[in-house]
């Protein structure tokens, strides 16, 4: 798709919502789902409010801390399953200092429809963060930031494959291929010259990591032309953006053709010194701009039929 190119009739905007993520701590929000009934009531509330897929990652009810424990993520989903038709996205991200047989442990046993896929490894930078918040109330917090300092998260060529192989392979779980910087565009190329990943690919280009592509629009035009030299038509393309970057670069996206990703896990706010209350709440808010914008809203079977998933009467939870 060029970018030169109107958005066609009809098209549709996926809205993509990350409930939790692994990156931001209890301290930075009071808002930020952290309990198994937490992450299920705003994952329900993000569904009704327009988004068709919703990005999961589990935390330790104890202290907010990311866990990788299939039991924890047993506790929501079923009742997210239950409560809507949305698409469930399991993280196999994780969290710092995970293995990739941790990351695994959910994905592996709930068989979803979707999974994220980091396409590389990259340093990942969160320590910014101490300076903004004087104290923490978990100790784990503090070590969580400074430790990124010295951080790798790792998914290196050999990774990806047991990925592709044991879960897409295996369970018929498509992803969500998140691409940090431009190499990790070519990365997904290669596994798709080589076949291990097939169309239509669902890129979601990412935008203000430390460690990955700056938040730069010129750097969004690049991506997606990039994008669009090595994958065509065979690829619905996706942004997010990290931080204050999140409504204005998700909406240059819509504009440009593009479908969205909101949610806490990319930022705590809904607007400038404000935090959003909910993950609904952004969802609500990128809804009404991309109405304001002429474009319409994908429901949940509408981004199924797009991104060729396997549908929800087909996974393990």
């Amino acid at each position: 798709m060029s970018l030169s190119r109107p958005a066609a009739s009809g098209r549709k905007v996926i809205i993509t919502c990350a409930v939790t993520g692994s990156i931001h701590t209890p301290t930075m929000s009071p808002h930020l789902p952290l309990t198994p009934d937490e992450i299920a009531a705003d994952a329900i509330a993000a569904a009704e409010a327009g988004a068709a897929i919703i990005h999961l990652h589990a935390r330790d009810p104890k202290d907010g801390r990311p866990t990788p424990d299939p039991d924890v993520f047993m506790q929501f989903l079923p009742r997210i399953k239950q409560a809507t038709d949305a698409v469930v996205n399991i993280t196999t991200g994780g969290g710092q200092g995970m293995s990739v047989q941790e990351r695994l442990a959910a994905p592996l046993r709930a068989a979803p429809e979707m999974c994220s896929l980091n396409m590389g490894s990259m340093n990942f930078g969160l320590y910014p963060m101490l300076a903004r918040y004087p104290a923490f109330t978990h100790e784990w917090e503090r070590r969580h930031l400074e430790g990124s300092r010295d951080f790798i998260f790792r998914n290196t060529f050999a990774d990806i494959e047991y990925i592709l192989r044991h879960l897409g392979e295996a369970h018929g779980t498509r992803f969500e291929f998140e691409c940090y910087d431009v190499g990790h565009l070519y990365n997904l190329a290669h596994f798709l010259d080589r076949g291990l990943v097939k169309p239509p690919l669902f890129v979601q280009t990412i935008f203000g990591i430390l460690g990955g592509i700056g938040a730069d629009p010129d750097n969004l035009l690049h991506m997606r032309r990039i994008a669009d030299k090595l994958f065509g038509r065979d690829y619905q393309w996706s942004v997010l953006a990290a931080g204050r970057h999140q409504m204005g670069f998700v909406t240059m996206a819509a504009q440009l053709g593009g479908h969205v990703r909101v949610g806490l896990e990319d930022s705590l706010y809904l607007g400038k010194g404000e935090l959003a209350r909910s993950n609904a709440e952004q969802v609500a808010k990128i809804r009404r701009i991309l109405a304001e914008l002429s474009l319409d809203v994908a429901t949940a079977e509408e981004a199924r039929a797009m991104l060729a998933l396997k549908g929800a009467d087909r996974v393990a939870f």
